[in-house]
């Protein structure tokens, strides 16, 4: 684990292998530790960045509010400690928000952009208010909020299957601080709508869908890439599919990775 001060804040990430270099971003109330079993596979050819984002894991709160504009600036800051120029991001939901967010804001430093669970578009209305029911509940009941979040964001057939892996992310959840958790549901509430980067990006994109997604409706998430060149792979479970889906999305990573 490395870290660097970034507006007196303690940002923390990894730095594995060698090659072109390709940065994962987790999602909420993930942290840097999601892609553990992914991190050995990707480093034998790559150089593998994973980033705490701001107020999760072991990357401290910056504000109130973390925008997806804030976290995209936090990531430029460590490539620039790196000395990178050209980086390949892979984003799972808000990581992918954020990836977006990057891509907009420094879009000479792109190779390639693979969303994972995730989506261009801006929240709805009703998703808003549901963001501002979630900074309610949390507050009120941390705890129980935290461990029901995580369960739904697994497929229905696999809570049972998976029980085990399902504690492990709740485990890991648990350790993101209160003001994190406010501050990337308000930052994830004001994003903006980044649907024409799909359109007219340059370089490749793939975005990868769960059809039993409790978070994303796979039939709204899918009508974004009409008339686009960006690539899309569907698995048959929920919104974790690197954990999901491990064997499979790891062979889809590196082929995307061959294609970049």
């Amino acid at each position: 684990m490395k870290t660097i001060t970034y507006k007196n804040t303690k940002i923390s990430f990894t730095d594995d292998g060698k090659g072109t270099a390709v940065v994962l971003l987790h999602g909420f109330l993930e942290n840097k530790t999601m892609w553990d079993k992914y991190i050995s596979v990707l480093a034998k050819n790559h150089r593998v960045i994973t980033i705490d984002l701001l107020g999760h894991g072991e990357t401290e709160c910056l504000g109130y509010v973390h925008a997806m504009e804030d976290q995209a600036d936090m990531i430029y800051a460590i490539l620039v400690y790196l000395r990178l120029r050209k980086v390949v991001l892979v984003g799972h939901s808000m990581g992918g928000y954020v990836g977006l967010a990057f891509a907009e804001l420094y879009p000479d430093y792109v190779k390639g952009l693979f969303l994972l669970n995730s989506t261009a578009r801006a929240d709805s209305d009703d998703r808003k208010v549901n963001r501002d029911r979630a900074i309610l509940a949390v507050k009120q009941n941390y705890t129980n909020f935290v461990r029901l979040s995580i369960s739904n964001l697994f497929s229905e057939d696999n809570r049972e299957k998976l029980e085990t892996e399902i504690e492990k992310v709740k485990l890991e959840a648990l350790k993101t601080p209160l003001q994190g958790i406010v501050a990337a549901l308000e930052g994830m509430k004001i994003r903006k709508d980044r649907e024409v980067l799909l359109h007219f990006a340059p370089y490749p994109i793939e975005l990868v869908l769960g059809k039993k997604d409790g978070v994303l409706i796979y039939e709204e998430t899918i009508e974004q890439i009409e008339g686009t060149k960006v690539a899309l792979k569907t698995f048959p479970d929920g919104h974790m599919s690197h954990i999901e889906n491990e064997t499979e999305l790891k062979k889809i990573l590196i082929a995307f990775l061959k294609k970049v």
